[in-house]
């Protein structure tokens, strides 16, 4: 159940719908006839778990009782489900599996006597990924997942995920290994693009409704990567050391809340260790704090790959192994069952695993809505290149503009292109998580792959190209350099009128970056255009943070990520002003590596898969991004929350008092500027006894006309007031005065008020 702490960012069905396009309602309700014929002829009578009146906890249990130890099992045991030859050898019986999608993430067979249908799993948490191959599937894409957190708009990625969540149902898949939530503690983690940013609050809260979304359609939404898994180096391996108090009130408490908020039916373990124990056996991680804190009633799947044992897995928390043959054995086949008989994992523990696979299934309507095969053909591709196109506008931010610069002006009359394909297409982030552009050739590369390695590529741009958006909306003359020439780049750059140059950082799964410069000598290429026209506008195409040793010499930035299928359009329509940028950083943007934790990443790529590397997390604890900032005194580049608007906006009237266990806060905004915009109002809190002098405690994004006044309450969660005792499991808020900050930026001294609370220890908030 949503804690009613959150109660107040839930959409409405009728907001959610007119966000989305036509085709994801005609899933939920036109589906329905064909999907209801499909289903098991058997009435309640003869299967009375098809009796939908039944809660989940009811079904599951009545279906329990009609299956044999067998059956129970195999809904614990999944197989890869893409032709990959590497994965047979002389230990692994591996084949193609019965009945598997193909180029997809997995399958566990479902068991046609009692109607269970099998479990089609797709990557990932922008949309339909496919495994690399001639003929991958072709879908939509949205931006990564850091650019939808730099939307501040939970709407939005609830949209998102009802996109993506009807694309995989329509493309035969009822289990999406979407809702990645690891905390960005480590800038060059090469999987930051699909994650939520670096803040607990605003990462819960936008990657839980995307999860909402992608369960409205029938999906199992699978949050990730259960937990601390926030680097690549080494991340088979690293052994991530971190108090639990620290634990609970940074990465954990991301997660408690998306779990709230999305109530996933799946959680997937990391590949990492975590206090000595992998992430899929880790008792305190799976049973105490995810299923008995959390009171979690899904299943714990395993990362591919992630599963190291068999008794001591299944009594930690794992429910179910994944994507056969990635582990060294198959531990929860014949090994599990074996386990069972002779005791070492009990009766009750088995029924256990196949009652919260089940539970999953049964909430989510796996059982009354099933997939019907390959309904692709259905998919509205028109409407869902809008949800995606307005939230890579929103997840835009523009990090600096000179006066009179952007929009740029109808009497520009010469654009110069530079860079990163933007003649015909928007960068992708690499792995898992890739999917493959709707519209384009059927190997969906419309360039050249430019990383031969293989995984995680291929390096892969969407086809949305910014130049020809630019030259639908502008009368001016537009032409495009690749900028290899530094020389005759900065000899164009000198006749135009204006220049924007297209800055890339390709990131991808299983690879973190050097540093946070710009690869491939980009930073000398900005500098020279900037030298050459001071009306240089660099747009970034990143996977996180970034340094820009150029930034006095240019005359904007924009931050647009990984901006997805639509990308290339939304670049446009913010450059002229068709749409006025409301994006804010979910992540600190260092001034340089050194002023991070761990200045030098941790681990080596070079050790190998029986090292046990350790990486302590305890040096900053909860101290995650722009606390760690404000801890040490560091000035970042960018600071958390931060962004601009061609228009300008006034916070004002801020009044806070106690609500409960928490703050209850009221302000206004106005927009004082000549244009329409967005922005987004954050409130932080200062307290005693902290890792940091401040938190985010609520935030809300308005939309208002010139001249126009909106006023809101929020509510701060009292965990963001409190500390945890692990001694106790519990929150504790100490009496005293908190002091509450109404501001654009964690870097914004604002507007303060004080309120004096009383001492409370809760465990949930809602008690």
């Amino acid at each position: 159940m949503i804690r009613p702490t959150f109660s107040r960012l839930l959409l409405s069905a009728a907001t959610i719908l007119a966000l989305a396009p036509a085709g994801i309602a005609e899933a939920q309700t036109t589906n329905n006839a064909p999907q209801a014929a499909a289903a098991p002829t058997d009435g309640p009578k003869e299967r009375p778990w098809m009796n939908a009146a039944l809660s989940p906890e009811q079904r599951a249990d009545l279906l329990l009782k009609q299956m044999t130890l067998a059956e129970k099992l195999q809904l614990t045991f999944g197989y890869f489900s893409t032709q990959a030859d590497w994965l047979r050898n002389a230990t692994k019986n591996w084949v193609f599996p019965k009945d598997g999608l193909p180029g997809s993430a997995g399958i566990v067979p479902g068991i046609a006597r009692l109607g269970i249908p099998a479990q089609w799993q797709t990557d990932a948490g922008v949309g339909v990924a496919s495994q690399r191959g001639p003929t991958p599937r072709l879908r939509t894409s949205l931006p990564s997942g850091l650019a939808t957190a730099a939307t501040w708009n939970p709407e939005l990625a609830q949209a998102g995920g009802a996109m993506i969540g009807n694309e995989a149902f329509l493309s035969g898949f009822n289990v999406q290994l979407a809702g990645g939530m690891n905390l960005i503690r480590e800038p060059r983690n090469g999987r930051n693009f699909e994650y939520g940013g670096e803040d607990p609050l605003l990462a819960g809260i936008i990657t839980g409704h995307e999860i909402r979304g992608i369960q409205s359609q029938h999906v199992v939404s699978t949050m990730k990567h259960y937990a601390f898994n926030d680097q690549e180096t080494n991340r088979m391996v690293m052994d991530h050391r971190i108090g639990e108090q620290a634990g609970r009130q940074s990465d954990l408490l991301a997660f408690e809340i998306a779990n709230e908020v999305g109530q996933p039916g799946s959680v997937m373990c990391a590949y990492n260790r975590v206090n000595g124990a992998y992430s899929c056996e880790n008792d305190w991680l799976l049973n105490k704090v995810l299923k008995q804190d959390w009171g979690f009633k899904g299943y714990v799947m395993s990362d591919w790959g992630a599963t190291h044992s068999t008794s001591e897995a299944a009594n930690a928390g794992l429910d179910q192994q994944s994507g056969w043959a990635f582990d060294r054995s198959a531990y929860f086949a014949d090994a599990l069952r074996e386990a069972v008989n002779n005791g070492h994992v009990s009766r009750d523990r088995a029924d256990d695993m196949a009652r919260r696979v089940l539970h999953a299934m049964f909430a989510n309507g796996l059982f009354d809505h099933p997939v019907q095969g390959d309904q692709s053909a259905r998919i509205d591709y028109a409407g869902h290149a809008a949800v995606t196109r307005a939230d890579a506008e929103e997840g835009i931010v523009l990090l600096k503009n000179r006066p009179g610069l952007l929009p740029i002006a109808k009497s520009v009359r010469s654009i110069l292109i530079v860079g990163s394909h933007a003649d015909v297409g928007v960068l992708s982030g690499g792995g898992s998580s890739q999917v493959y552009p709707h519209g384009g050739p059927a190997n969906g590369l419309i360039v050249p792959d430019e990383h031969p390695s293989g995984f995680p590529g291929p390096k892969l741009y969407h086809n949305s190209s910014p130049m020809k958006a630019l030259q639908a909306r502008t009368t001016a003359t537009v032409t495009y350099l690749d900028g290899k020439d530094v020389a005759a780049t900065a000899a164009a750059a000198r006749k135009a009128d204006m220049v924007v140059l297209f800055g890339e950082q390709w990131t991808g799964e299983s690879l973190d970056v050097p540093d946070l410069n710009l690869p491939d000598g980009q930073d000398r290429l900005i500098d020279a255009v900037a030298r050459a026209n001071r009306n240089t506008v660099v747009v970034l195409e990143t996977g996180g943070p970034v340094a820009m040793p150029w930034l006095s010499k240019v005359g904007a930035v924009l931050e647009a990520w990984y901006p997805g299928t639509s990308g290339g359009e939304a670049i446009a329509r913010v450059l002229t002003g068709e749409v006025n940028p409301s994006g804010r950083l979910p992540v600190t943007f260092p001034a340089s590596v050194a002023q991070l934790p761990r200045p030098v990443l941790e681990g080596d790529p070079k050790l190998d898969s029986d090292s046990h590397p350790v990486s302590d997390y305890d040096k900053e604890g909860a101290a995650v991004g722009y606390k760690w900032f404000e801890k040490t005194g560091a000035k970042p580049l960018f600071p958390f929350g931060y962004g601009l608007s061609y228009s300008r906006f006034a916070l004002s009237g801020l009044t806070a008092e106690p609500s409960g266990r928490g703050i209850s806060a009221r302000f206004t905004v106005t927009n004082s500027g000549p244009v329409a915009g967005k922005t987004v109002a954050q409130v932080y809190v200062a307290g005693q006894g902290w890792e940091a002098p401040r938190r985010l405690g609520a935030f809300r994004k308005f939309d208002l006309a010139p001249g126009a006044s909106d006023s809101a309450a929020v509510t701060i969660d009292p965990r963001l007031l409190a500390t945890f005792d692990p001694a106790t499991r519990s929150w504790h808020v100490a009496a005293g005065r908190y002091t509450v900050t109404l501001a654009d930026s964690s870097g914004d001294p604002g507007r303060s008020v004080t309120v004096q609370l009383g001492e409370s220890t809760f465990r949930h908030p809602g008690e």
